[in-house]
């Protein structure tokens, strides 16, 4: 089958391995789409980061090259010894976190913060930009067929976006600012709307980004022109009540903590790749809190039926459509060059 592999930075070739063969207690997929995200993005340029390279991930067993992509569905057509709750024929999305269920985060239930955590597509196991992927039956949740294959493939990093709202101390009505408008900020917007935000503010500096803000509901702030931080007091008289960081870029934290009023929170969904300073006071003399996420847990059912509802549209979050042999050029090159794209999607198919 053909396949996307990591061989290093700025290496990323399409070729042709061997189909997985399902082992007990999995099922083959046949994938039908799959979406770039950002990590692969970050793998690409400046690679590796979640990668094993040199040393294979300890639940996989596997190190580079390895086949990419994380972000996928499509359908079951092959069903390991011991699988019952899937068939074949099913519309499935795959939940690609890999967790030892020993260390003290596993047994607390918390599994994306395993101490080995890893995903499907970065430390191994396959992924999505292949043909095929054989995956444990316990990753996998069904799609109704009233969900497109794109939908579908946009489950994982709504997740993402769900539960930093979940996780966040933001409530119904309360006002919100998100700060960066790329793939996970704007499903971050989503995430809020079907929370019963009053208010989300969106602050970007891509015209293009900020109007996709824009037109899912947020105001849009471009901070070339104004200063985010007192436009959104100016507003919200006094600041919002939880303020998303999804940028990573260190300066931004910090109008991220200035811009929530009194017991207001900053919520980090960004990696950052950098040291970010942030002055104590600024937390202390406001009662501020500062949490962070990563990844996310138990919520996959929870965006599958919200999708179902219309929230998480991908009509208006998928901006180009390639296949796979066009990855490279049309996909990653193109996410590096245009910064009005949001979410590219790649069919493993012509």
């Amino acid at each position: 089958m053909q396949a996307l592999r990591w061989h290093g930075v700025k290496d990323l070739r399409v070729e042709t391995i061997r189909e997985p063969e399902v082992q007990k207690g999995q099922v083959k997929i046949k994938v039908e789409a799959c979406g770039i995200c950002g990590s692969d993005l970050h793998e690409y340029a400046a690679g590796p980061i979640f990668i094993p390279e040199g040393a294979p991930h300890p639940l996989t067993n596997e190190q580079a090259p390895i086949v990419m992509g994380h972000e996928f569905s499509g359908q079951i057509v092959e069903v390991g010894e011991g699988v019952s709750s899937l068939q074949i024929g099913d519309r499935v999305v795959v939940e690609p976190i890999f967790a030892c269920g020993k260390c003290a985060a596993c047994k607390k239930g918390k599994y994306n913060l395993c101490d080995k955590m890893g995903f499907l597509g970065l430390a191994g196991g396959g992924g999505g930009f292949s043909e095929y992927v054989a995956v444990d039956v316990n990753m996998v949740h069904k799609i109704p067929s009233s969900l497109s294959y794109e939908q579908g493939a946009l489950v994982e990093p709504s997740a993402v976006a769900l539960y930093a709202v979940r996780s966040s101390q933001f409530k119904v009505g309360d006002r919100a600012a998100v700060f960066g408008t790329g793939p996970i900020g704007l499903l971050v917007i989503e995430a809020l709307k079907a929370s019963g935000a009053s208010e989300i503010y969106a602050v970007e500096l891509s015209e293009e980004r900020r109007n996709k803000a824009e037109e899912l509901g947020a105001i849009g702030i471009n901070p070339a022109e104004k200063d985010a931080v007192q436009e959104i007091i100016k507003r919200t008289n006094g600041g919002v009540d939880v303020a998303y960081e999804v940028t990573g870029v260190p300066v931004v934290l910090t109008q991220a903590i200035q811009s929530t009023g009194i017991g207001g929170q900053i919520m980090i969904v960004s990696i950052f790749e950098r040291e970010a300073s942030i002055h104590p006071n600024q937390i202390v003399m406001q009662e501020r809190n500062i949490a962070g996420i990563i990844g996310y847990r138990d919520v996959f059912p929870a965006v599958i039926s919200l999708m179902g509802q219309g929230y998480f549209p991908a009509e208006k979050l998928i901006t180009k459509r390639i296949a796979l042999g066009d990855i490279v050029e049309e996909g990653f090159e193109t996410l590096l060059k245009e910064k009005n794209q949001v979410k590219i999607m790649v069919s493993p198919r012509p």
